[in-house]
């Protein structure tokens, strides 16, 4: 199959990245509106783009309607701040739920369940109960086709790393971080570790294998077959 991406509107484009950049980091983003509105997104259009300093980046869809912006979008541009928080296996479905389109008067850490913890150097909220937090001011803004997609690039000033995970040489203990990472539409845990060459066989071995699923559904189900589902990374039904 060859796809030539002229071809291809939005919606399909992004089906395929989704399905092909594997896997995703997550960014567990929180920001505050102006007026103190808390506000939770995983953003997984999410990578490093510098190091000296220390440069996040993200990148943001509008909502399910293909229009309007998201109120972490609109928070990061009329506050020029914003916190980048890793997540656990054990927030897993925390981070899920942060996907659900909130109305903008809603405070999400508060409909979520969860804990701010106040930032060092910035006014937006960290998750309380992150592993590893970065407070991160704007750095640049892009405006991305289709509008209104835009590139945030944030310049970290902070960051917080659970004691347990901070290791001599200031590295990190990433076998005991338990993160998860995006997969299309759906997660895979981060359980195993290795350096290459692995055994020959093992590799053939590996290579065979289907991903196992871990919560019933049939081998070919995928959240992009629903309702639900929705080419912007938000969920379209309100948590309830």
């Amino acid at each position: 199959m060859i796809i030539d991406t002229a071809d291809l509107d939005p919606t399909s484009a992004y089906k395929l990245l989704i399905g092909s950049v594997l896997p995703r980091a997550i960014a567990w983003v929180s920001t505050a509106s102006p007026t103190g509105v808390g506000n939770i997104a995983p953003i997984s259009f999410f990578t490093v783009v510098g190091r000296f300093p220390p440069i996040l980046s993200i990148s943001l869809q509008p909502r399910s309607d293909g229009v309007t912006l998201k109120d972490t979008f609109v928070n990061i541009r009329d506050t020029n701040e914003f916190v980048v928080n890793i997540a656990t296996i054990g927030q897993a479905d925390e981070v899920h739920r942060s996907a659900f389109e909130f109305g903008t008067d809603v405070d999400e850490f508060e409909a979520l369940g969860l804990e701010k913890a106040p930032s060092e150097v910035i006014s937006a909220p960290r998750i309380a109960g992150a592993p590893i937090s970065f407070e991160c001011v704007v750095d640049r803004i892009i405006p991305m086709p289709p509008l209104p997609d835009h590139v945030v690039w944030g310049r970290v000033k902070r960051i917080h790393v659970r004691d347990d995970l901070y290791l001599e040489r200031g590295r990190i203990d990433v076998g005991a971080l338990g993160v998860f990472g995006r997969l299309a539409a759906e997660y895979t845990m981060v359980n195993n570790i290795f350096t290459t060459p692995l055994p020959v066989p093992l590799v053939a071995e590996l290579g065979a294998l289907r991903a196992g699923r871990l919560d019933g559904h049939p081998s070919d189900y995928s959240p992009i077959d629903s309702a639900e589902w929705s080419p912007s990374g938000s969920t379209k039904t309100a948590v309830q």
